[in-house]
């Protein structure tokens, strides 16, 4: 995709489509013996899904995933750095980004006030055009899209002047973490207590890469890491690939997991 951009540009429009085979919800006909009815079941398949990516004036990149089987169930994804980057690019605030992460902004100040102005209403309208752009069956049912969250990542972003300034107290803070963070704290945390249920599900890792040393504790299908960011950025983030994590109802807990951020489904 970054090949594609460099050539194309970052002007809005559509970027990119790209198609697959994938695991999909779907419906099959199911005739009962005893009541002579047949009716639709629901049941789970593979179909055929188009991955449609789009410059977006408002979160900047983004795709939406439509399958191609009914009930169309469908899945976008958006970056909040993306959303900020054009905010701050309409407000004329000259800004850096090194992949996700902003590694100069002109007025700080200004940027942490426009990334707690998102509201959900304004993404929902981004999402209701695009459902209504690359999914037009939603006309032939003569419904709406409801969406909600299924996974969501948010970061907590401390940028430094320089490498030097961050690489010794990060090498502190990542050996503390591993020594000192034990998993009821994590657990804690992200609002649960260790049962015996939960106690194999718990875990830590620490692990270096070429783009730096990754702090991560484990609970379940959540996530909390701390990681050096291109080396000048202390980011502290929460991944939940599972919103129903957080739901206090046992049985939430083997709700199946879905591939994508966010999803819709009418």
């Amino acid at each position: 995709m970054a090949k594609v951009l460099k050539r194309r540009g970052d002007h809005p429009g559509l970027v990119h489509v790209i198609s697959a085979m994938e695991a999909c919800q779907s419906y099959n006909p199911w005739h009962d013996k005893v009541s002579h009815k047949t009716f639709l079941k629901p049941d789970t398949g593979k179909c055929l899904h188009y991955y449609f990516y789009f410059m977006d004036p408002v979160v900047g990149l983004c795709y939406l995933r439509v399958p191609t089987w009914c009930p169309f169930r469908l899945q976008f994804y958006c970056n909040g750095h993306g959303w900020l980057a054009q905010k701050l690019k309409a407000k004329r605030i000259a800004h850096t980004l090194a992949d996700n992460a902003f590694v100069r902004i002109e007025n700080w100040q200004t940027a942490q006030k426009l990334a707690d102005s998102l509201k959900p209403e304004q993404l929902h309208r981004v999402l209701d055009r695009y459902a209504h752009l690359c999914c037009p069956v939603e006309k032939t049912f003569g419904q709406r899209y409801h969406w909600s969250i299924m996974q969501a990542e948010y970061s907590t972003d401390l940028v430094f002047r320089s490498r030097e300034a961050l690489a010794p107290l990060y090498e502190q803070l990542s050996r503390e973490s591993v020594l000192a963070v034990k998993a009821e704290q994590v657990a804690t945390f992200l609002g649960k207590k260790i049962t015996p249920q939960l106690a194999q599900e718990v875990g830590s890792r620490f692990a270096t890469r070429i783009q730096g040393t990754c702090i991560k504790h484990r609970l379940w299908q959540a996530q909390v890491k701390m990681y050096d960011k291109v080396g000048l950025v202390l980011r502290i983030e929460t991944t939940v690939n599972n919103v129903s994590f957080f739901s206090s109802t046992t049985a939430r807990w083997n709700t199946a997991m879905g591939q994508a951020p966010v999803n819709w489904h009418p």
